[in-house]
């Protein structure tokens, strides 16, 4: 989610005669939004998440909105085009819509963000279906994160596996010029298949442009079994690969 804006404080010094007297007057401060919206629009090589992908590593196209407010409480929504589920036989959805909601806040120096993530695939003829809710919880010490999800529904099509879950370590680093790092790894189990379980890993670089334009470089690669996590045409959907990527935000 984004992040609210400080609030910008502006010192006025003026010099007023009243009554023989001199005066100096300082301006309020701007006053916090009490929310704010953002949009956001991009594309990447290949669409990879917690490292298997969801387009046939090919190109997909992509967009969210948020909304934050200053409570702590925020809303979004997200999508993608994909194609892992027209690979499977009876599938039938080229579209991943996110939905999510959820709370952050602080203790101390330790953040911390709770919530719930539903994943719809509109059209899916999968049985179990495809469409995924997961709750989750994060906890943020420094520049790490490290976040657990847990599914209260089937996960992804897989049968018979609810209460799978994932659960995944992270770190962003500032270098300076618009410049970060984050590296990551993550643990994705499947409840009663366990055959499909893996670990996935990443190092992305980001660049920010300004303007709300920013790109990014990741190379991407997970341990799944390359039997399992295969295209139509037998190519290893996990396999260690770079992904570039570019989005605007407004």
């Amino acid at each position: 989610m984004k992040s609210f804006l400080s609030p910008q404080w502006m010192l006025a010094a003026g010099a007023m005669i009243l009554s023989g007297s001199a005066m100096a007057q300082t301006a309020a401060a701007a006053p916090e939004p009490q929310y704010t919206f953002s949009f956001n629009a991009g594309a990447v090589t290949d669409y990879r998440y917690r490292g298997i992908s969801q387009s046939r590593l090919n190109p997909a196209l992509q967009g969210g909105v948020d909304f934050s407010h200053k409570s702590g409480v925020y809303l979004g929504a997200w999508g993608s085009s994909i194609k892992w589920i027209k690979d499977i036989p009876g599938g039938d959805a080229s579209i991943e819509a996110d939905l999510y909601g959820g709370y952050k806040g602080a203790v101390g120096s330790i953040g911390y963000d709770v919530g719930v993530l539903t994943y719809q695939y509109p059209g899916n003829k999968l049985s179990p279906s495809a469409n995924t809710t997961e709750i989750y919880g994060a906890v943020t010490v420094g520049p790490a994160t490290l976040k657990y999800s847990h599914s209260t529904s089937n996960l992804f099509g897989f049968a018979n596996s609810k209460n799978s879950y994932y659960v995944d370590l992270s770190a962003g680093f500032d270098l300076g010029g618009g410049w970060s790092v984050t590296p990551h790894v993550g643990y994705q189990s499947i409840k009663n298949n366990h055959a499909f379980s893996y670990t996935d890993y990443a190092v992305t670089l980001g660049k920010d442009f300004g303007n709300g334009l920013s790109a990014s470089l990741a190379v991407v690669g997970t341990d799944a079994d390359k039997a399992l996590y295969v295209t139509p045409a037998g190519k290893f959907t996990g396999r260690t690969g770079v992904v570039l990527g570019a989005k605007y935000s407004f």
